[in-house]
C-alpha cells in the first residue's frame, strides 16, 4: 500500500492522529476520548520488543479487539531487526491496521538498551530495523522520530534512512532526546523535513490551541497533525480544529465533559486498587487543569484532596470546573 499523500476531510481539514503517550495515553483514556472524537486515528503507546523476547506473548497486549469507533495503530520499540519484524506480523494476525516504529522515546531506561530515540545515533541501524518492519507486512508501516540524540547533526541523514525504509510517511516530534520535553518543539526543523522529503510528514509538539494547530500548518506545511498532551488538557481541541475548516463553531457543552470523565472511570480496570484508581483520575485531572489559570492556581487543592474513590473525588472537584468551564476553553497559544 502506498501513501502519497495523507486524507484531508471534505472541509480541508488535515488528518489529525491523537498520539501514543505511555502512562496517560493507556486503553481507559482512549476508551474515554474516542466518546468526544474528532479525530481520525489513534496510536497505542509502543510495545517493547527487548532482545530474547518471546512476540507471541508481548503481542497479547495489543488490544485490536479494543471498542473503539477510531481507527487505531500499533506502535513497537526495539532494535533487534529480526524481533522486530516478527512483532509486525504477529500484530497483523490480530488485527493491526498500521505498524508505527518508535524512534523517539527518551527515556533514559529505554535509550540504555539500544530501543527508542537511541536508533538516532545510527542512521544505518535504523533504516535496518525499519525496513525489516516494513519488508514483513502488507500493511503500512510509518515511523515515529525525534530530531536527534544528543543533537541534530545527523537529522537529514536519519530522515532520509527512514524514508529510504520504505514508510509511507513520517511523524516529527522536533525536539532531541536530550531536551526531553523541557524546551519548545523547533517547528522550523518541521519545515526543513517538510522540503526535504518526498513522503508525507505528521507534525508533532506544542499543539495545545487552534492557533497552535493552524500555525503549525502554516509555519512547516505538514500533511497532518498528531497531538498529545494538547487532548489530554483540552479534549475537545480535535473538534475545535476541525470546525475552523468548517466554518460552524463547535461549542462544547457541559454535560459533554462530565460524560467524559465518568467514562474514564468506567473503563478503568475492576481488579486495579482503589487507591491506584483514584490517582489515575488525578492524573488526568491534572493535566487539564493545565489547561486553565484559574484551575491551576487550585490545582494542588485538588490534588491532594482525600478521596475514597473515583466517583467521590469526581463529586467533588466538579464545582471547580463547572465554575472555570468557559475559561478552560480558552487557553493562549504558543509564542
Amino acid at each position: 500500500m502506498s501513501v502519497s499523500v495523507l486524507p484531508k476531510d471534505e472541509n480541508g481539514c488535515p488528518y489529525l492522529q491523537l498520539a501514543p503517550m505511555e502512562g496517560v495515553g493507556d486503553r481507559t483514556f482512549r476508551k474515554a476520548i474516542a466518546s468526544i472524537g474528532g479525530f481520525d486515528e489513534a496510536v497505542c503507546a509502543f510495545l517493547r520488543v527487548p532482545r530474547n523476547a518471546h512476540v507471541q506473548s508481548l503481542a497479547r497486549r495489543y488490544e485490536s479487539k479494543e471498542i473503539i469507533p477510531i481507527p487505531l495503530a500499533a506502535q513497537i520499540m526495539g532494535s533487534d531487526h529480526l524481533l522486530m519484524a516478527a512483532m509486525a506480523q504477529e500484530l497483523v494476525q490480530r488485527g493491526a491496521l498500521r505498524i508505527d516504529v518508535n524512534c523517539g522515546c527518551p527515556s533514559n531506561i529505554v535509550t540504555s538498551r539500544g530501543a527508542g530515540s537511541s536508533l538516532l545515533k545510527d542512521p544505518s541501524l535504523l533504516f535496518k530495523v525499519v525496513n525489516a518492519v516494513a519488508k514483513s507486512v502488507a500493511i503500512p508501516v510509518t515511523i515515529k522520530m525525534r530530531s536527534g540524540y544528543e543533537d541534530t547533526s545527523l537529522f537529514f541523514e536519519n530522515l532520509s534512512a527512514a524514508q529510504e525504509s520504505g514508510v509511507q510517511y513520517i511523524t516529527l516530534h522536533p525536539r532531541t532526546k536530550a531536551e526531553g520535553y523541557d524546551s519548545s518543539a523547533k517547528w522550523d526543523l518541521i519545515a526543513q523535513a517538510k522540503a526535504f522529503l518526498k513522503i508525507p510528514l505528521v507534525g508533532n509538539g506544542d499543539i495545545n490551541t487552534v492557533e497552535d494547530a493552524l500555525n503549525m500548518l502554516r509555519m512547516t506545511g505538514c500533511d497532518g497533525l498528531m497531538i498529545g498532551r494538547g487532548i489530554v488538557m483540552n479534549p475537545f481541541l480535535f473538534h475545535q480544529i476541525r470546525s475552523h475548516f468548517s466554518g460552524f463553531l463547535f461549542q462544547p457543552k457541559w454535560e459533554e465533559l462530565v460524560c467524559y470523565f465518568r467514562m474514564y472511570i468506567s473503563e478503568l480496570p475492576a481488579d486495579m486498587p482503589r487507591k491506584l484508581r483514584v490517582n489515575k483520575v488525578k492524573q488526568l485531572m491534572g493535566f487539564y487543569c493545565k489547561n486553565c489559570d484559574s484551575l491551576m492556581q487550585k490545582r494542588n487543592e485538588i490534588l491532594m484532596a482525600e478521596c475514597k474513590d473515583p466517583e467521590t473525588f469526581l463529586a467533588f472537584v466538579l464545582p471547580y470546573l463547572k465554575e472555570n468551564w468557559i475559561h478552560s476553553l480558552e487557553r493562549k497559544p504558543r509564542m
